[in-house]
């Protein structure tokens, strides 16, 4: 099974819905997987995903010819460049503040010269061939999360960190950290704002966009938009509102008591 990189699909000016899962399970995650979705990422920050979970439910992805991303827990280069060794062929990297932790991120994707990364691609070289270590070079596809007031005024600088190939909108966080309720719907004004911002500097940079969204109607917006990528809200919360619509149509004096996860 050939697998396109994520720059080579955004380079042919693809357009990418992320399918997401947060839930530990190999068999929600093949699920995702038979769905067309352009991208598939594993959550091992927010979501409730340990390493070993999220090996065996890339192994179960492997129904799926499409980039497969991990959002990592944190800027944390063991982890990053263990599940690359996995055969992940992406990272979402969180909180990304300043240029040194955005040149720290994509130097710990990377092999030398360009990086620090350790060499031992246990699982990848099995998947992707004895030439993994060539391929690396353009099939790591480096995702930095923007979202918060302090990678907003640095964003200039992480924009110009060699190798960095997008940035990622954490709508939620972003809100927070301007001061209002978190949410991947209802965005206050001032935050749209921002993220406009965002994705036009990013784009003069020469950088690929990508956004985390509620549901179909905002992920189709954010494409049409000009984002790259956006992600199609989260297993759990789709799950969970489908399991809650319905049972409130089967039985509607349940409406109060259903119950559907935030993210």
């Amino acid at each position: 099974m050939s697998i396109p990189s994520l720059r080579e699909i955004w380079e042919n000016g693809d357009k990418c819905i992320n399918g997401w899962c947060a839930m530990p399970s190999t068999v929600t995650a093949e699920i995702v997987a038979r769905q067309p979705f352009d991208t598939l990422t594993i959550d091992l920050q927010h979501g409730l995903v340990d390493y070993q979970m999220a090996l065996t439910m890339l192994q179960a992805m492997g129904v799926s010819d499409v980039p497969k991303l991990a959002r990592v827990r944190w800027n944390d280069p063991g982890f990053i460049m263990a599940l690359l060794d996995a055969g992940f062929t992406g990272i979402i990297c969180p909180m990304i503040n300043t240029r040194a932790e955005a040149e720290a991120f994509v130097s710990a994707c990377h092999y030398a010269p360009r990086g620090s990364r350790s060499f031992g691609p246990t699982r990848a070289s099995i998947a992707y061939g004895a030439d993994y270590q060539e391929q690396a070079k353009t099939r790591i596809a480096t995702l930095a999360m923007i979202e918060t007031r302090e990678a907003l005024d640095n964003l200039d600088d992480i924009l110009t960190v060699e190798g960095l190939d997008a940035v990622y909108i954490g709508p939620s966080d972003l809100a927070i950290s301007m001061g209002y309720p978190p949410s991947l719907e209802n965005i206050a004004p001032e935050v749209e704002e921002a993220i406009v911002t965002i994705r036009e500097k990013a784009q003069a940079a020469g950088r690929f966009t990508g956004i985390h969204t509620g549901n179909s109607a905002v992920a189709a917006a954010k494409l049409k938009d000009g984002f790259n990528l956006a992600s199609l809200s989260t297993d759990t919360k789709i799950f969970s509102t489908a399991v809650a619509e319905m049972l409130r149509n089967a039985r509607p004096d349940a409406g109060d008591k259903t119950v559907k996860a935030l993210y």
